[in-house]
């Protein structure tokens, strides 16, 4: 198979440094993969394209058998420098392709699916026109091609297609219709004519403009929703479908003060229209100033931008890197350890003695190895001495036991942001930077238990039960209690609740008869370091009186304070763990 195509490879591969020098000598990507089979396409990562950029390792691929089925062979140098073009230009690196998808679904109501494709076809957009008109490569000439190549069977190109190629028509001034398409309509055209001036406006500002684009192809997609899935041209240019796969998620999750504002059509934006519309007043991106950022998305939401990105990770996955990424403003710093000077002198080495330095310096012995008879000032020498920094006695961190309530009551942390969930991995990875082994258990009933195997320190393993949820009735698992305090711990360890007012389940009896209040009593004991309960309860639940069952779950609580030490701290809304978390990492795991 690679013998039928070793021309097309050479001269591909002639072809890969002039594409470079397009767009800067400086550039440096290593050799593109050209695959010779369908199978070895495949095995890169190639599908939906006859060629693509690979964020993660910033590799081209290419599919020649499928170049020479399109008759494109003698278009090296274009599609190559097309390549090299998303990875200097647009996208650039996966945290642009998540930022760029998130544009484009925002202006994508109902139709978010296609957001993928209307992204490629944008950022090709921008690609093409600096190809075509500042490197003069044939981009107009690929898509002749491609269009005379459709099979005389196949479906015509949608709408959505025809737009498309009006807008390269308009910015290379060519005649109507000179890329295929048929016909189009004055609206047609007046959008065409704005999408070509979107191009040239905001080709240094591209990623502002993103959501314009997608709000101008939505009326067409809503009336040519096969448009991207039939079998038209445009399936051979999804370059970008998988470009962020394996690559890392970090930036994702910030909504950009222009991400929703962006999502306007074109002839309101006067920079494309060139029209005063007093409906809309002042400028999209003078709005987004104006509204300020800070907001984050939820963790559906970004799950959604990441597959669509070709990111290969199941909602669990995303949800631990959601919220290890969330909780990262919040830790500890890491701890550093002074080291204090030794009060004990040590010799670093010999130094001339001379005359008029005291005699009590001399050391003799060195004086007279180097000479037999000391020459005062020119044989003798003396002793220097130093401090060395003193070893500085280890401390042993407090081991932390955290039970977070995952009942009906609770958020899924996987669809929606759980406080309980961010707050736990806030302490949970503060106490592992301090050096303290976590344990943690999810709990709603008594056989709804998910916990890490024992006291860890693997990351991944104490936020994989973190992001969990069960969403079941409440019941304390007091067996789990019981079972970890069976003996004294051999490290001190600090028991933590994460719960509402279901948290007094765990006075209950256990499924051996024992009293729950004994149980609790002996873990303090054994832990050795105290117990906290974050419960979103009343902040004044020790005065109120209430309904009856809410006085037995207060007196409960004050019985546990009072008799066993256990600080109570209320939250009125589970936002307010987070603030919980970061003041309880400091207190337990800041060292002054």
């Amino acid at each position: 198979m690679r013998g039928q195509h070793a021309d097309l490879i050479a001269q591909w591969c002639a072809a890969w440094p002039q594409a470079l020098d397009v767009w800067s000598k400086f550039t440096r990507l290593r050799d593109p993969a050209l695959c010779a089979s369908r199978v070895a396409a495949s095995k890169e990562g190639l599908s939906g394209s006859f060629a693509m950029i690979r964020l993660l390792d910033q590799s081209v691929v290419v599919d020649l058998p499928l170049v020479a089925e399109l008759g494109l062979q003698d278009y090296g140098l274009e599609i190559l420098a097309h390549e090299i073009g998303h990875h200097i230009l647009a996208p650039g690196s996966a945290g642009d392709q998540f930022r760029l998808l998130a544009r484009m679904r925002r202006a994508l109501p109902t139709l978010e699916q296609h957001a993928p494709m209307v992204a490629n076809l944008y950022t090709d957009l921008f690609i093409n026109d600096r190809l075509q008109r500042q490197a003069s490569l044939r981009m107009a000439d690929i898509y002749r091609k491609l269009e005379q190549g459709k099979a005389k069977d196949s479906p015509a190109s949608g709408k959505v297609w025809l737009l498309y190629m009006r807008i390269y028509e308009n910015l290379w001034q060519l005649p109507k219709g000179d890329l295929g398409g048929g016909a189009a309509d004055e609206r047609l055209d007046t959008d065409a004519w704005l999408g070509a001036r979107l191009i040239r406006v905001y080709a240094n500002d591209w990623m502002l403009a993103a959501g314009r684009f997608a709000t101008l192809l939505l009326p067409y997609l809503v009336d040519d929703t096969g448009a991207l899935k039939g079998i038209d041209p445009s399936r051979y240019f999804h370059d970008t479908r998988d470009a962020a796969r394996g690559c890392q998620t970090y930036g994702a999750q910030q909504i950009e003060d222009d991400e929703e504002n962006g999502a306007i059509h074109p002839v309101h934006d006067k920079r494309i229209s060139g029209l005063q519309d007093d409906a809309v007043g002042e400028e999209p991106e003078e709005k987004a100033q104006k509204q300020g950022g800070g907001q984050l998305r939820e963790p559906f939401e970004l799950g959604d931008i990441l597959k669509a990105s070709g990111i290969d990770l199941t909602d669990h996955e995303i949800a631990i890197r959601y919220y290890r990424e969330r909780a990262l403003p919040h830790l500890v710093r890491f701890p550093s350890r002074p080291a204090p000077e030794s009060t004990e002198p040590q010799m670093e080495g010999l130094s001339p003695w001379d005359i008029g330095d005291p005699l009590d310096d001399i050391d003799w012995l060195q004086s007279v190895m180097q000479s037999p008879r000391p020459i005062p000032g020119v044989t003798t020498v003396r002793r220097e001495y130093g401090r060395e920094p003193a070893r500085e006695a280890d401390h042993m961190p407090v081991d932390l036991d955290m039970y977070v309530d995952s009942s009906g009551s609770m958020p899924n942390p996987q669809q929606h942001t759980s406080w309980l969930t961010l707050a736990g991995a806030v302490i949970a990875l503060s106490a592992l930077r301090a050096g303290s082994t976590v344990q943690v258990t999810l709990w709603s009933g008594k056989h709804e238990v998910m916990r890490t195997p024992g006291f860890v320190r693997d990351e991944d393993m104490i936020l994989g039960v973190l992001t969990d949820f069960y969403g079941g009735g409440t019941a304390f698992p007091i067996h789990c209690l019981r079972e970890t305090y069976a003996a004294k711990r051999k490290r001190p360890t600090h028991i933590l609740m994460i719960s509402d007012d279901g948290i007094t389940t765990m006075f209950d009896n256990d499924e051996l008869g024992n009293s729950g209040w004994d149980i609790s009593a002996k873990a303090m004991e054994s832990g050795g370091a105290g117990g906290t309960m974050a419960l979103n309860i009343s902040t004044s639940w020790d005065q109120d009186g209430g309904a009856h069952w809410m006085q037995k779950i207060f007196g409960d609580l004050k019985r546990a304070r009072d008799e066993q030490g256990w600080d109570i701290h209320a939250v009125a809304q589970y936002e307010d763990l987070l603030e919980f978390a970061r003041l309880f990492s400091q207190r337990h795991y800041m060292k002054s």
